[in-house]
């Protein structure tokens, strides 16, 4: 049936939501396919659900072609699972739990792993069952602590998750490689351009983890690509470790007065002008205080050394301290630790070990992988207005580790060696992971292999990020008039638009609809009375579908307009042409 304007659950605005940071958020509100109900939170409507259910089609295809099947689940689930892999203290304040009348606990699903695993060990007990992989469309729930950008980033989001179940290493190389695969169909379908990055995988676990990654200067992520192929987002990236450097010869270290040196620029200026040499912020050594909070809510102080000329990332110290939550040292935790020279902070002093489980402080000391033994720095003497010089890795002070925190720098080289590498931005649409025998050993999924011996199977995950490729289209695809949807997931294959008084042009534009939906295609129809056609044509401009047949003046003598909306061409033709036109494509 033809869909009439008239009759629509469809409302336009002409100004932008207050709130509305990107263009996607602006036009897909005013053009009303989307309504706020709370940060993060959206309402969808008729409009707004076509174009969704195009794209997870497009899903279900490629799903269907990489051998996957379709279930559904909940999305409020029990506690018990998530117990049971660790994760429900884990996920700490990021996601939402709730109690029912009994008091038994709940959360709204941030991802479904345990049940679809739960799911398999039901049902399949045998290696004749597998391989398998399962999927569903559904909705997640994650407590952003600050949800931005529309769509992109909210609390409430339809994802694609999909999951493998084998019972070989093999075997779930094979059907991760599908699934990469049959992403990067869906994907080109879809029109969207993307970057296979290495990836971390975060409170999913597992092994090998690769990222869909759609390029655009307003992505959360950042990337690094080097000209002979290294793509990994910064989390993942391995600092190339220089070689150690032996000892013999270097000078002892010597504390020196540097007043009013608190930061890496004021000392390399006074070192210049009070030392033998010349320094740059790389010579010196910046101790980094941060504070994780543990699971168990403990709260433990760690001091991260790195090269002054870089900063401490807070998405590799995420990474790097995960599960912990990690921010940066309060004034109470140092007055809780007056051996810290707030400013002139060291590992070393004439004492002894300032810094180290084994030190006098008792604070863990961890180092950046550039801080080789005999490299020789600049750093705090853990005296106040005071800093040491010719400080040697290994020989004047150690370690309990090294970490990856430090910032990744245009220039840095690839640790494939592949070349120096350059920063992009992007936006995360895809992930797969190997996730292998996290989940089935924490939950007993095992089958009975080929000589009847009970193994623990290996799985894979795979997550669309559907609701945020919505979105990230309607980024891509704008003017300053309104939406541009390409045809493979606009709401509509056709908008008619009659214009003008005269009966002619309303019945011809009907009779024109009814046609065009006769041979297959999704038509909407503005039949509005006493509509003017600039507000008929500006609907038709910021609802975005691409192909609009205009009926107005040449209707008695059966002439209409095509208008392609994205190229902006216009042409008036004979009603038949048209039809024959529209309905071809």
């Amino acid at each position: 049936m033809v869909t009439r304007l008239s009759h629509y659950f469809l409302r336009t605005l002409r100004e932008d939501p207050a709130d509305a940071e990107v263009a996607s958020h602006k036009l897909l509100v005013r053009a009303g396919y989307i309504r706020r109900q709370a940060p993060g939170i959206f309402a969808w409507l008729p409009i707004g659900l076509r174009v969704k259910a195009r794209i997870e089609q497009i899903i279900r295809d490629e799903m269907t072609a990489a051998g996957a099947y379709e279930v559904h689940f909940p999305a409020l689930l029990p506690r018990e699972p998530y117990e049971a892999t660790g994760r429900w203290e884990e996920y700490g304040d990021g996601i939402f739990r709730l109690k029912d009348r009994k008091d038994a606990d709940y959360l709204l699903a941030p991802t479904h792993e345990e049940v679809f695993t739960l799911l398999v060990k039901d049902l399949y007990s045998s290696y004749k069952d597998l391989p398998l992989t399962i999927y569903q469309i559904q909705d997640k729930y994650r407590d952003e602590a600050r949800p931005r950008a529309g769509l992109l980033r909210g609390r409430e989001f339809t994802m694609k998750d999909a999951y493998s179940f084998d019972h070989t290493d093999a075997g779930l190389d094979s059907s991760y490689q599908a699934q990469r695969d049959a992403y990067e169909r869906i994907f080109q379908r879809l029109g969207l351009e993307y970057v296979i990055v290495q990836a971390d995988a975060g409170a999913m676990g597992g092994s090998r983890s690769e990222e869909f990654l759609h390029p655009t200067p307003i992505g959360e992520d950042t990337f690094v690509r080097s000209a002979g192929g290294y793509t990994a987002n910064v989390e993942a990236f391995t600092t190339v470790a220089p070689e150690a450097r032996p000892f013999d010869g270097l000078p002892a270290p010597v504390i020196f007065d540097s007043p009013d040196t608190p930061t890496i620029e004021t000392l390399v200026a006074h070192s210049n002008a009070v030392l033998d040499g010349e320094y740059a912020a790389a010579d010196t050594l910046k101790n980094v205080v941060l504070a994780l909070t543990h699971l168990d809510g403990t709260r433990e102080l760690v001091i991260v050394g790195i090269p002054g000329d870089r900063d401490v990332d807070d998405k590799r110290a995420e990474v790097a301290f995960a599960p912990a939550a990690v921010e940066a040292a309060t004034p109470e935790d140092f007055e809780r630790h007056p051996l810290l020279v707030k400013g002139y902070i060291g590992p070393w002093s004439e004492q002894g070990a300032i810094l180290g489980e084994e030190s006098a402080t008792g604070i863990r000391y961890l180092l950046d992988p550039r801080v080789v033994d005999g490299t020789s720095w600049i750093t705090g003497a853990n005296i106040d207005q005071k800093h040491v010089h010719s400080l040697v890795a290994g020989r004047d002070f150690a370690a309990d580790g090294f970490v990856e925190v430090a910032n990744v720098r245009e220039g840095d080289p690839a640790p494939d060696g592949s070349g120096p590498v350059t920063l992009a931005r992007g936006t995360e649409i895809g992930h797969v992971f190997q996730l292998g025998r996290k989940y089935a050993e924490a939950l007993g999924l095992k089958v009975l292999d080929e000589n009847g011996k009970l193994v623990t199977v290996t799985m894979g995950s795979y997550g669309i990020g559907v609701t945020r490729i919505l979105a990230l289209i309607a980024e891509l695809n704008h003017d300053d008039k309104g939406l541009l949807w390409p045809a493979s997931v606009a709401p509509f294959d056709v908008h008619v638009v009659a214009t003008g008084k005269d009966a002619v042009a309303f019945d011809l534009a009907a009779s024109v609809a009814a046609g065009l939906e006769a041979a297959g295609l999704d038509v909407l129809y503005d039949d509005r009375a006493k509509v003017s056609p600039g507000v008929k044509f500006a609907d038709a401009e910021i609802i975005g579908i691409p192909r609009i047949l205009i009926v107005g003046r040449g209707a008695a003598d059966g002439q209409v307009e095509l208008w392609d909306r994205r190229s902006g061409d216009r042409e008036v033709v004979p009603v038949d042409d048209a039809l024959a036109r529209l309905t071809a494509r």
